[in-house]
């Protein structure tokens, strides 16, 4: 017998995140053969118990899926929206397996979205211990000043704590506008816009070109493409996984 964490199967076979499943089951919605299981540190055998989340019956593990995309201005980087708003899986046509974006970009922005069914690896990717870098090409309103620059590049205090950028680059001037390429390891809400607005400039454009080693290359907005199985493996052994 294999038994596995839980919540580590749950994000496995592509219901949720690790973290979104851990909640789940603090909130009380999880079942492992009929009795309700609101510890974290249960473990399950995912071969022989029956698992509901919902009262529903955890289907088994789905062929895991790996995808990028890139989302326009306009879309929620979510699986649904009270408010109604175009959100990402909307741009996921032709598949039928559920997919996740790992981390997020706001309403306002575009750029590279990581997608997968494959929940422990979403887990890891956004865990600040694999040190994931993201990359950002950033217009801003005006001339950026060499004591600003000096400002952003030694971090500065946001609301919910200290942000410090990995790297900050002048990529170009115009009359009126700055382009950055702003690199960072966290992913926090908002993050990039806010660290700006700090130094007093206002984001024109904000596009996220990289992750890790993932690019946007020659991808189309709105469009996306599945990894190759090189990928794969480089971004798995990336945050520890085999």
């Amino acid at each position: 017998m294999t038994v596995e964490r839980l919540q580590k199967v749950i994000a496995a076979r592509g219901l949720a995140s690790r973290r979104q499943a851990e909640v789940m089951i603090v909130q009380g919605r999880v079942k492992v053969n009929g009795i309700l299981v609101t510890e974290l540190g249960t473990k399950v055998d995912p071969l022989t118990d029956e698992i509901q989340v919902d009262g529903k019956l955890l289907s088994a593990r789905k062929e895991p899926l790996y995808l990028l995309l890139y989302k326009p201005i306009g879309y929620v980087t979510t699986m649904s929206d009270p408010q109604h708003r175009p959100i990402v899986s909307d741009l996921l046509t032709g598949i039928d397996t559920r997919l996740y974006p790992v981390g997020r970009l706001d309403i306002n922005s575009s750029g590279l979205l990581f997608c997968t069914n494959d929940g422990e690896l979403a887990h890891r990717m956004m865990h600040p211990r694999y040190k994931l870098t993201k990359y950002y090409r950033v217009t801003v309103t005006g001339r950026i000043s060499e004591a600003d620059l000096k400002h952003l590049r030694e971090g500065v205090d946001l609301d919910d704590g200290f942000s410090k950028p990995e790297q900050v680059t002048i990529k170009k001037f115009t009359a009126t506008t700055t382009e950055l390429e702003i690199v960072l390891l966290e992913g926090r809400n908002r993050q990039v816009r806010r660290m700006l607005a700090a130094v007093n400039y206002s984001v024109q454009k904000l596009v996220r070109t990289q992750i890790g080693f993932l690019r946007l290359g020659s991808l189309l907005k709105g469009k996306y493409r599945f990894l190759q199985p090189r990928e794969v493996t480089r971004l798995r052994r990336l945050v520890g996984l085999s």
